[in-house]
């Protein structure tokens, strides 16, 4: 049996995971839709695996993926997503996903990624293996997201969807000055002078989608 926690931003889907989960002998020990509740519950239950959203209506699940790789959490993490954006399968695992698996997959698939978790082994289902070598396989020299720390692309994505500089260092446990210099320094590492132009980037190298903006 695997304790399993779920983010996700829809009730209903949270519901249907949890029903599947546990008539398949795992034990779902909490879940949430929002990133922040999500890492004070991950701290507090030390779950073995992650079932993490990207999409959480205006926040995105690689804030929580990079608390996670920042502060070495040892709950693995699988990625069940709508999202089927090449960057972000390769985004998410670069920064440590164990799985990445689309919410259109079969339950058996999602299965096979958490027995995989487990094992300290990665998981990638044949469609999301396509859309991660279609990233790898490209020449990402000429691309300005790759010279940005950790800390840096998780602040744009919050930056992106519209998150102030106060709402940031809140949820980040920055002060609101130390968040301002990071995103003056992340723009100007990207060389963009206002957020219209860093959301334009985002989009362009596929760390947001279009959509949901």
């Amino acid at each position: 049996m695997t304790r399993l926690y779920l983010v996700d931003d829809h009730q209903i889907m949270r519901e249907g995971l949890r029903a599947l989960l546990e008539a398949r002998g795992h034990h779902v020990v909490g879940e949430s839709a929002d990133p922040t509740e999500a890492l004070a519950d991950l701290l507090r239950l030390r779950p073995e695996v992650l079932l993490l959203d990207l999409n959480l209506g205006g926040r995105s699940g690689l804030e929580l993926l990079t608390e996670l790789q920042r502060r070495r959490l040892p709950t693995r993490c699988i990625v069940l997503t709508m999202s089927g954006q090449p960057r972000q399968v390769a985004e998410a695992l670069r920064m440590g996903a164990s799985a990445y698996v689309l919410k259109g997959s079969a339950g058996s698939d999602l299965m096979s990624a958490i027995d995989a978790a487990v094992q300290g082994k990665k998981y990638l289902g044949a469609d999301v293996a396509d859309l991660a070598m279609q990233v790898y396989t490209q020449q990402d020299k000429e691309d300005p997201l790759s010279t940005l720390s950790p800390r840096e692309r998780q602040i744009i994505i919050m930056v992106v969807n519209g998150q102030s500089s106060a709402e940031i260092g809140l949820k980040l446990h920055l002060s609101p000055k130390t968040v301002a210099t990071y995103r003056s320094r992340l723009m100007a590492k990207l060389g963009v002078s206002d957020v219209p132009g860093l959301v334009r980037l985002a989009i362009r190298h596929k760390l947001i989608d279009s959509e949901d903006r």
